[in-house]
């Protein structure tokens, strides 16, 4: 049985009847810019994210650009994150003018380890980018009371963990809730994914809310006035569109998945060879990927490739290791948490409509494997 590591086309089938008329009244509109939907799209995240304010614009990648540009960060200051993630995290502290510092990672949730920020503060430092991996959150109480004791601003990554949350004290907080900014993507394999590009900034700031609706419109509020130079990074009307329809069903979907990973873990706890996905207690995970560590990952990735059965590795280099940033020093060796998971992890098939027989094929190339 061939099983695809996503099924866009399963989703699109199961809701065409909400998407393409969503779609075609943008298109018997033609206002494919800055349309109605994308302002009731921010309204619609903003509540779904707890935050006082919801700002959409081009990419994921633009949401993280643009808060970290509205740090004004100059040459030297520094900017921590962990080197265990995509590469967006780490180019947009770049391409925003700071230097990325890279931390390690927690083993079991693979969100970096508050610890390993806190060591990796020095006068330099301005900001921490926290990266909720894979559908799950990171620390933030810690990571908050961190950035306190320091004067930090912290922007939280949440392109893999819309609606994600995690109990502090007596509360449920919503990734994307609780730094100075937060981030979405809505690139079209994400949890809520346009079809193209997009992304969505989240502040309960008035101030920087402001500015960045700025930024993302040339640096100015109105049209032929800039206070100063910003970017084009809207979000297209008929991304919104489709995204406002998709909406109702997140929650739903998120439950389905996280039904297909504890069915997951049953069916893989007796295989030798294989750790299931740490889910701290605190958590309530999304499961944007199910990510396992495997005994001999890569021979164990060419057998289910062989067989039909979809499967990625995500990340096989850590950041502190890529080649456009080897004169910030980083050897192997520098973060053995981060170096050990890109040897060891392994995504499978996720998604809402994975079918039972499907995970049973899964799991039985891997049984294979190992036997």
């Amino acid at each position: 049985m061939n099983v695809p590591l996503l099924d866009l086309v399963a989703q699109y089938r199961s809701i065409a009847d909400e998407v393409v008329p969503a779609v075609m009244r943008v298109i018997e509109r033609q206002t494919f810019i800055m349309g109605p939907e994308v302002a009731e799209l921010e309204r619609a995240l903003a509540e779904l994210c707890h935050a006082r304010h919801a700002i959409a614009c081009a990419s994921g990648t633009d949401a993280l650009l643009l808060p970290l540009k509205a740090l004004d960060l100059s040459p030297g200051d520094e900017v921590i994150a962990p080197a265990f993630t995509f590469f967006a995290t780490a180019g947009a502290i770049h391409n925003a003018g700071g230097t990325p510092v890279f931390a390690d990672i927690d083993p079991g949730t693979y969100n970096a380890d508050p610890a390993a920020i806190e060591a990796a503060i020095t006068p330099r430092t301005r900001g921490i980018v926290v990266v909720h991996l894979f559908g799950q959150m990171a620390a933030m109480e810690r990571v908050m009371a961190i950035a306190g004791r320091h004067g930090l601003a912290v922007i939280e990554d949440a392109a893999q963990s819309i609606g994600a949350r995690r109990r502090i004290g007596d509360e449920w907080r919503v990734a994307g809730e609780l730094g100075r900014a937060g981030t979405l993507s809505f690139f079209p394999s994400k949890n809520l994914g346009a079809w193209g590009d997009g992304g969505m900034m989240l502040t309960q700031d008035d101030a920087l809310a402001a500015r960045l609706g700025k930024l993302r419109l040339h640096g100015g509020a109105k049209q032929y006035h800039h206070e100063e130079v910003g970017f084009n990074s809207r979000l297209d009307t008929l991304q919104a569109a489709v995204l406002l329809a998709k909406l109702p069903h997140l929650a739903g979907w998120s439950a389905a998945r996280r039904e297909r990973a504890a069915r997951y873990d049953q069916l893989l706890a007796p295989i030798h060879g294989i750790c299931t996905p740490k889910v701290d207690p605190a958590n309530e995970h999304i499961f944007h990927q199910y990510t396992v560590r495997a005994e001999r990952r890569d021979a164990l990735l060419r057998h289910l490739r062989a067989r039909g059965i979809g499967c990625a590795v995500y990340y096989p280099l850590g950041l502190h290791l890529q080649p456009c940033f080897a004169d910030l020093g980083y050897r192997p060796g520098a973060l053995p948490e981060t170096e050990a998971a890109s040897r060891e992890v392994l995504s499978l098939p996720i998604y809402p409509e994975l079918a039972p027989a499907a995970q049973d094929a899964v799991v039985a190339a891997i049984r294979e494997f190992y036997a």
